[in-house]
């Protein structure tokens, strides 16, 4: 590669866009792609200008930051752009190349901008962990109120309300909705331990319901149970998930 920065901008708001472009301009290694409003736009940007940096504000409406770099393929080296120093914390505990905190002074933009130049030219292959880094956002219990998901070229947001259950496929998740059936990358664990615990069980190692969703739960063997949802599917229910189940529905 040539020592040529190429820098892509994704920030909903024109006065931060604006100030990073104009920083930008004072470093002759980097060249200017382009600058996005939403995160729908940057992961279109991103996959077409495949930038070697992007500056990324983490609070977007539509998607989030974090939420659009779950649905990337190849991912740049990035530095955070961010109001909230929670977030910026948690980006930075799990290996950001950096984070900006609005308002960020022109050394201090510099300081990323230069960590970030010499991990691009050392050709340095360290990756955020992502899984971590989404995890750390989320720690809150019952924090989750939409779950972004990538089939094929579209992405579709399901809010948590529209979900019938979860259904886990190895390293996966099948969310079942009335948005349609759409795999994610993620472990029942996290949903489990994010999605509000009123509403939705784990009645099986494989399954997890919405508990509004719930029409009836029935015997279907010696120690085993079947819940009918209100579209008529019927999902197995363990031991331990009918206890939960009856704790829930007292």
């Amino acid at each position: 590669m040539n020592n040529e920065i190429s820098v892509l901008i994704i920030d909903d708001e024109k006065l931060a866009r604006d100030i990073v472009k104009k920083y930008l301009q004072q470093n002759e290694k980097v060249k200017l792609l382009g600058e996005c409003t939403n995160g729908f736009e940057g992961i279109k940007s991103i996959n077409e200008l495949k930038p070697d940096l992007i500056f990324l504000d983490i609070q977007m409406p539509k998607i989030t930051g974090f939420e659009m770099l779950e649905l990337l393929d190849e991912k740049p080296q990035i530095i955070f752009t961010t109001a909230f120093d929670q977030f910026a914390i948690k980006a930075f505990e799990v290996n950001a190349t950096d984070y900006l905190l609005k308002p960020f002074s022109l050394e201090r933009f510099n300081d990323a901008l230069n960590k970030a130049i010499d991990r691009i030219l050392r050709n340095d292959k360290e990756k955020i962990d992502y899984e971590n880094l989404i995890s750390k956002v989320n720690e809150t219990p019952n924090s989750l109120n939409r779950i972004v998901v990538k089939t094929n070229q579209k992405i579709v947001i399901i809010p948590i309300e529209k979900i019938f259950y979860l259904e886990a496929q190895d390293d996966y998740v099948m969310i079942h909705s009335e948005l349609g059936n759409h795999l994610k990358q993620q472990r029942m664990k996290f949903y489990e331990e994010h999605l509000n615990v009123n509403e939705f069980i784990r009645v099986h190692r494989s399954y997890i319901v919405n508990i509004n969703e719930v029409k009836q739960v029935e015997l279907f063997e010696k120690e085993s149970y079947k819940v009918t949802l209100k579209n008529g599917e019927k999902i197995p229910v363990s031991k331990t998930g009918y206890s939960r189940l009856k704790e829930l529905m007292k």
